[in-house]
């Protein structure tokens, strides 16, 4: 079966916003729930996991609404790394084992454009692929600055990419790679990938989507909302 984890435990300074970004809403309902309603639209996914700060839980109860998906709430954590970790043990907790019969998706609260066909590709994976990250190629030239003064090489952009979510991964391997990790190096984790090529496991690249931005800024944020007027 495959499982998804909404992470939501961000605060998003960078917008200038009075509340997290993904409960800033737009056409009437938060980021969030542009999220929500992909998520438990898709008919691969079995159930989603929320990870959010407890005083947003009546907030979000409220929006499930009747999503018969929704599993329940896990804890955020020091770092987005450690948040995705209890939204794991969650789900180790909730469901059957073997956990190898599992595939967990994690996908941002802020990243409301995500298309079911992009899930579709995460989830459709060979016996010997452990996972997939939607990846875009590196447009601009690259430079590498050991300094941040000055140039010190190029990069070759043709081996560079920037990579999405949702990822997808073996729910077992995946545990396994973040506990590995433990206590301290998962704090110096950058991305839900990391923990993974780590320990090992074959993740493939798929193509991602231009359009699947996260909303980090403010002209993303405006950027959302003019969509949503045109549509």
């Amino acid at each position: 079966m495959n499982y998804a984890i909404i992470l939501s435990g961000g605060v998003g300074t960078r917008l200038g916003l009075s509340l997290p970004k993904q409960y800033y809403e737009v056409n009437g309902k938060p980021i969030i729930r542009y999220v929500m309603d992909t998520i438990s639209g898709s008919e691969l996914i079995d159930g989603f996991v929320i990870v959010a700060a407890e005083e947003w839980y009546p907030y979000l109860e409220k929006q499930v609404g009747e999503i018969d998906k929704f599993m329940g709430f896990a804890l955020p954590g020091e770092n987005r790394q450690l948040s995705i970790y209890n939204g794991l043990c969650y789900l180790k907790n909730r469901i059957q084992e073997p956990l190898s019969d599992h595939l967990v998706l994690v996908q941002d609260a802020a990243r409301p454009n995500t298309t079911q066909e992009l899930i579709r590709q995460c989830l459709d994976l060979k016996k010997d692929e452990d996972g997939a990250m939607p990846v875009l190629p590196m447009k601009d030239t690259v430079y590498l600055s050991r300094t941040g003064q000055q140039v010190d090489e190029l990069l070759n952009r043709s081996q560079l990419f920037a990579g999405q979510a949702p990822e997808s991964f073996r729910l077992d391997k995946y545990l396994a790679a973040n506990e590995r990790l433990l206590p301290d190096k998962i704090l110096e984790i950058n991305g839900s990938t990391e923990p993974a090529v780590l320990a090992g496991m074959n993740i493939k690249m798929i193509s991602g989507d231009e359009n699947n931005y996260k909303i980090t800024t403010e002209a993303d944020l405006r950027k959302f909302e003019n969509t949503c007027m045109e549509q």
